[in-house]
């Protein structure tokens, strides 16, 4: 009787250590995650509701594409980083949009010659349009964790929002310091001209003041 019960211990040892190798293999990537019930995935949202529809008086001269990894590490003070804290390194891609809205023309923005033949055009400012992510394109490229925040991810939802915002926030920087207002407007004057002269008028530009 003795004998039988050291091997039941003894096999439930070996059950309970090949759970906790099979969990740490999981948690390290080196085995895929079992899913013994077959689960599948029914996507049964509904179709989009159109609320409300907007006329625009944007013309979008140019449009400049981006690409930043963002570097966001977590520490946890006094605590060891293989104990507690997180790092992640997030590959963000996304375009943003330089547009001039002649919704903002005044009165005297366009003033025509006395002899008909002339048109001077003061253009509005461009605008940088909110960055849009391209959610294919846009992935956890690494991470590392310490063994709290592993534990706590196994069972808690992956919250990237934090990354987006981040990268959002990075790609709209590079677009004001990218030129892209400047070929907004270049564009706009270009398209403006050819328009223009196609009626018949000469077109010109005021000069701007120096900055």
């Amino acid at each position: 009787m003795g004998v039988k019960k050291r091997w039941v211990r003894l096999g439930a040892f070996a059950l309970v250590g090949l759970l906790i190798v099979a969990a740490a293999l999981q948690i390290t990537g080196l085995l895929p995650k079992l899913d013994p019930f077959g689960t599948s995935t029914v996507d049964r949202s509904q179709p989009a509701v159109l609320q409300a529809v907007r006329d625009l008086s944007q013309y979008h001269a140019a449009v400049g594409d981006y690409q930043v990894v963002v570097d966001i590490e977590k520490d946890v003070k006094w605590v060891p980083a293989a104990i507690a804290g997180e790092r992640t390194l997030f590959v963000a891609a996304g375009s943003v949009d330089a547009y001039i809205d002649f919704g903002a023309l005044v009165e005297n923005s366009l003033t025509v010659s006395e002899d008909r033949q002339a048109v001077e055009v003061r253009l509005p400012e461009p605008q940088l349009a909110k960055p849009n992510l391209d959610n294919e394109r846009s992935y956890v490229f690494g991470q590392e964790r310490g063994l709290i925040d592993t534990l706590g991810a196994l069972v808690s939802v992956p919250q990237q929002q934090q990354f987006y915002v981040a990268a959002e926030k990075r790609i709209a920087e590079s677009a004001q310091r990218s030129g892209l207002i400047e070929r907004a407007k270049a564009n706009t004057k270009a398209m403006l001209t050819g328009m223009f002269q196609a009626l018949g008028f000469r077109v010109t530009f005021p000069a701007e003041p120096a900055t």
